[in-house]
């Protein structure tokens, strides 16, 4: 398995003003866009090329890899005038993904899960699709039987009185008799599908990973709260990024101008952002190009890139 089908077309629609401007998979993270992140954790599991579906802004993706590539990876972008959904967007891609088996990965999480298990586990086991689950979340809609390994409902949709026991990660391993099965250009979830695997005879399983860090960067107070975290463990990411010497956790990018007397606690400054005298940034991010003006007090804000944050301000995003 080699190829990975990386989700980026959603609209973001949670995180609001934040994507008006950006595909949720790019804002940054730190210093880099957040897709990249994806892409550093599937080279390390032995993924060499990347597909991702755009909907939104996919100019945008063009500037981030303007030779559709990453680390030497060539990224084949698929693009839906139409939003497909997550089963339409996978069927969309299916002569790309030709006849090999693929990893599906959400493009706005960020983990360091461990994987192999899953991956081994999934070639062993025969299944068309296999989920990586958590059980130490709180969205638990997915039912898994750790005796069979199986799938057996998702939000009780079958009825089985199971309303389910682990959280689905966003990360799945599907084969070429699974895409074969979705029809082309219909725009539609990716769930009904895994319901008729599981009323066909169960050619869906499971694997949990709960070690490592795993995180849904779909509203501001997630995007905000993993930076913290993130950035507090230096252990992060638990896998070979291409960056042994971690400078994407920069809290200040070399190429920002931050005034002598401007104070920046617990705080993300991209490349060009400009911080200005006198200027007080607490548990907030400030985008490359965004700019704090002098005398500004801000906490928890997102400064955008070419947008300026001025006076007071508390959770807004600018």
């Amino acid at each position: 398995m080699q190829k990975a089908f990386v989700l980026g077309a959603g609209l973001g629609t949670r995180l609001k003003s934040l994507t008006t401007t950006l595909p949720k998979p790019l804002i940054p993270f730190f210093q880099r866009p957040l897709i990249t992140f994806a892409f550093d954790h599937l080279i390390s599991l032995g993924m060499r090329e990347f597909i991702v579906n755009t909907h939104h802004l996919p100019d945008r993706y063009d500037q981030a890899f303007p030779d559709q590539k990453y680390r030497n990876c060539p990224i084949r972008f698929r693009h839906e005038p139409v939003l497909l959904e997550t089963a339409g967007g996978i069927g969309n891609v299916a002569d790309l993904l030709g006849n090999d088996p693929c990893i599906v990965y959400n493009g706005d999480i960020l983990t360091d899960l461990p994987l192999e298990n899953a991956l081994k586990t999934h070639q062993e086991s025969g299944n068309a699709v296999t989920l990586v689950l958590r059980s130490s979340e709180d969205a638990r809609h997915i039912a898994w039987n750790p005796e069979s390994g199986k799938i057996t409902d998702i939000r009780n949709l079958l009825e089985t009185g199971d309303s389910g026991t682990h959280q689905f990660t966003g990360i799945y391993l599907i084969e070429p008799s699974f895409v074969s099965k979705i029809e082309p250009g219909v725009k539609m979830s990716v769930i009904p599908h895994f319901l008729d695997l599981i009323r066909d005879g169960g050619a869906i399983g499971g694997v949990v990973a709960d070690d490592g860090n795993w995180w849904d960067l779909g509203d501001r107070d997630s995007y905000l709260e993993a930076h913290a975290a993130a950035g507090a463990d230096d252990a992060f990411p638990r896998y070979d990024n291409g960056d042994p010497d971690g400078t994407w956790r920069q809290c200040i990018h070399p190429g920002a101008t931050v005034a002598a007397d401007a104070e920046i606690t617990d705080s993300a400054i991209g490349a060009g952002a400009e911080i200005e005298s006198g200027a007080i940034v607490r548990n907030s991010i400030v985008w490359p190009g965004g700019r704090v003006a002098a005398g500004a007090h801000i906490s928890r804000c997102i400064v955008r890139t070419g947008e300026t944050a001025g006076g007071t301000l508390s959770d807004l995003d600018v």
